[in-house]
């Protein structure tokens, strides 16, 4: 097993899809203030960044890109466009969050589309790295198959919220302790369809 996924050194994309971006546009939406923190140009640019570091670590690699449903499934299909070289895809699900819950409950985790991933090389890419307990259960959990590496990739990393030791091994932004959605986040079934990531305003939570 390979368990480099723990290194910091990991994460290393160019400095410019690894910053911290401040709120650039406020807009209302269904009576919600929502504040963008990235633009699809920039999660775009992060995201391409991203696919040429994992280009030079997996090309010619047995590689299964596993994406945990159903945040990251936006991230997983523009990642892996751009990703000229064989490899699988495979979905697991995790989820703390239930309706308008803006607070992680118990984790529950659903691997009926797990492939097989004894042997192989496995990239478990996730939306958002927050508390950091679902990709902590999630790498035990993929461990338990047996793969010949695991490492984890994220989106977003929130700034403040981790209470585990394990860090994504590539991320593309770190962003402040709002609640965000876009791009593949909801907020009770609503927002993921938006290109952008936004921050909802605190008075729209509850």
């Amino acid at each position: 097993m390979d368990r480099t996924r723990h290194n910091p050194a990991f994460c290393r994309l160019p400095a410019a899809a690894c910053m911290i971006v401040p709120p650039l546009i406020q807009f209302l939406r269904r009576s919600r203030v929502l504040k963008v923190l990235l633009t699809e140009i920039e999660i775009q640019a992060g995201i391409e960044a991203l696919a040429k570091r994992l280009d030079a670590e997996y090309r010619g690699r047995p590689l299964t890109v596993l994406g945990v449903l159903t945040g990251s499934l936006i991230f997983l299909a523009d990642l892996i466009r751009r990703m000229d070289f064989p490899l699988r895809v495979g979905l697991i699900q995790a989820s703390s969050y239930r309706g308008t819950a803006t607070l992680p409950g118990a984790l529950e985790i659903h691997d009926a589309g797990l492939p097989i991933l004894e042997g192989r090389d496995v990239l478990l890419l996730d939306d958002i790295f927050d508390t950091g307990q679902t990709l902590s259960h999630l790498v035990q959990h993929v461990e338990r198959q047996r793969p010949h590496s695991l490492r984890s990739a994220v989106l977003l990393w929130k700034i403040g919220r981790q209470r585990v030791e394990i860090t994504p091994d590539y991320y593309c932004f770190r962003i402040p302790d709002v609640f965000v959605v876009g791009y593949g986040l909801d907020y009770h079934d609503d927002y993921r369809h938006l290109p952008h990531v936004a921050a909802l305003d605190e008075e729209d939570l509850g």
